[in-house]
């Protein structure tokens, strides 16, 4: 089982797919690695030579930042932007859309499926 940044890649699957579970790399970015180190997009995870895994491995270790160091880079940007207290940096810490989506409807999964209407959310009586 192919092992990168400290995830566990699928055997069955094909490489190009298979390097997506790795968080920071996309269908873009796992066919520019495979271009890149030399290996065939359609071989199966599981067909992959040692030397090829180990390429694979360590252009994706060394050029990509993937998994903890993407995930701080992130978190340090939201910050940032709290800090200086800019209209995407408020969104942020309101827990609503930052990038101009409507909010009058289709925020609830951001909100926390919260219903403000009179109407919705209410639990349905029994007529007796």
């Amino acid at each position: 089982m192919l092992r990168i940044a400290g995830i566990n890649i699928p055997d069955e699957k094909r490489i190009v797919i298979s390097l997506t579970y790795v968080y920071g790399i996309g269908n873009a970015i796992a066919s520019k690695v495979l271009k890149e180190v030399g290996v065939d997009e359609n071989k199966r995870t599981k067909d992959l030579s040692a030397e090829e895994e180990n390429k694979i491995r360590s252009y994706i270790e060394n050029k990509i930042k993937t998994e903890g160091e993407l995930k701080h880079e992130v978190r340090d940007n939201i910050k940032r932007l709290r800090e200086v207290n800019c209209y995407r940096g408020i969104r942020h810490q309101r827990g609503l859309p930052s990038r101009g989506q409507r909010t009058k409807t289709n925020n609830r999964t951001l909100r926390g499926n919260v219903r403000r209407t009179m109407g919705s959310g209410r639990v349905k009586t029994e007529k007796t």
